[in-house]
């Protein structure tokens, strides 16, 4: 299969990455699925995936458990994960942050911040009230039991290891996620 790649500048860290051109992520908070996608056609489906503790919706705060909706892109890529993998997310996003401010869940500085990182394209600050480290990752040594179980996340979307080595072959940084 020939894949076409689109060469992106990642100035937090001066380097240029990859990404499959046009592929895409639709993760599925209900039908607990992340879909493979190209434009508007589905490539693959994988099922059987587990959120946060706290479902999903608009995180509050740090801690909250929750899996946040939204749009968001892959900022980096933790190949020595304790979950195996970790394709951390570009959260919070300036929409996140623009609904925090306006709740009084973080100040101008803060909200100031993410925009600035967004605006740069750099990943922007994890340690905000509003938490961070939000990613798609494997189980690592965690039991695949309790995955198929329940929702055990602090906020992350999970996989099982082998799901999350064929994801890997999809997507890298750069790559498009959206969260619903």
């Amino acid at each position: 299969m020939w894949r076409i790649y689109l060469l992106l500048y990642c100035s937090c860290c001066a380097t240029v990455v990859s990404a499959a051109e046009d592929i895409w992520l639709l993760v599925d908070t209900s039908a607990l699925k992340i879909e493979v996608k190209k434009g508007e056609k589905t490539l693959e489906t994988l099922d059987g995936i587990a959120i946060g503790q706290g479902g999903a919706g608009f995180k509050h705060h740090r801690g909250d458990n929750v899996t946040p909706f939204g749009d968001y892109r892959i900022g980096w890529v933790g190949e020595q994960s304790a979950f195996k993998k970790f394709f951390g997310l570009t959260y919070p996003s300036v929409d996140d942050a623009g609904k925090a401010l306006e709740q009084g869940l973080i100040n101008r500085v803060t909200y100031n911040s993410i925009v600035y990182a967004h605006k740069h394209n750099q990943v922007p600050p994890q340690n905000t009230p509003l938490g961070g480290r939000i990613g798609i990752h494997g189980l690592g040594r965690a039991d695949e039991k309790i995955h198929k179980m329940m929702n055990w996340t602090h906020g992350c979307i999970a996989l099982t290891n082998s799901q999350i080595d064929h994801l890997s072959h999809w997507i890298d940084k750069g790559t498009m996620v959206r969260i619903k």
